[in-house]
């Protein structure tokens, strides 16, 4: 299993110069034989100005790090003691994304 994860966003709307700014967004991929994929997970909740987060990017919905929890939890078994370990605080997300 891979995990391919970025915190790299860019703004909705166009600044001054008719670009885009560093913004708040992200993306996550999960990829290999166990992987139970085909879908597109996470929330959306669209572009209208009510939706954005300060009013230029697009609103996080969730942490990484859950889906990464619930994947070392799912792949490898480790239980909540050695989750918090990696990920202090943390609560993985209930979707399944490993094959049984």
């Amino acid at each position: 299993m891979v995990i391919v994860a970025s915190e790299f966003g860019r703004t909705v709307a166009e600044n001054g110069t008719r670009g885009t700014d560093h913004g708040t967004g992200g993306v996550m991929f999960l990829a290999g034989g166990a992987v139970q994929g085909g879908k597109v997970l996470g929330e959306w909740l669209g572009l209208a100005k009510a939706d954005l987060f300060d009013n230029r990017d697009l609103r996080p919905t969730s942490d990484t790090r859950e889906w990464m929890a619930a994947t070392l939890h799912q792949h490898w078994q480790l239980n909540e003691s050695q989750l918090n370990d990696v990920f202090p605080g943390i609560t993985p997300k209930e979707t399944r994304l490993i094959k049984t």
